[in-house]
């Protein structure tokens, strides 16, 4: 059974950082894509950023989060991480992973993220 589990959400500053992780088990995780969404009340979730399979060599973004939002993976460790630096208040959200592997997609539980002063 695929399980993604997430943390490092929580209340932050504008201006701060958080690291958000995602530890995936039931799967070999190299042989997923992996992704970051995030969701607010009332509107569709959307794409954060994107990493390829195996060591990641591909990398996507959404505009809004261009040049301040890193996606990276370590599949020894089973976990992919999202860096989120220079927060704006926009960017609170409920932030979920999602791997896919072929017609397979999963969904962790989400972390919210509050920037806020």
């Amino acid at each position: 059974q695929v399980q993604l589990v997430e943390s490092g959400g929580g209340l932050v500053q504008p201006g701060g950082s958080l690291r958000l992780s995602c530890v995936v088990s039931g799967t070999i995780l190299s042989t997923n894509d992996m992704a970051w969404y995030r969701q607010v009340p009332g509107k569709e979730r959307e794409l954060v950023a994107g990493i390829s399979s195996g060591s990641g060599i591909f990398t996507n973004y959404a505009d809004s989060v261009k040049g301040r939002f890193t996606i990276s993976r370590d599949n020894a460790k089973n976990t992919v991480y999202l860096q989120m630096n220079s927060l704006k208040p926009e960017d609170t959200a409920v932030y979920y992973c999602r791997s896919i592997l072929g017609r397979n997609v999963y969904w962790g539980q989400g972390t919210q993220v509050t920037v806020s002063s």
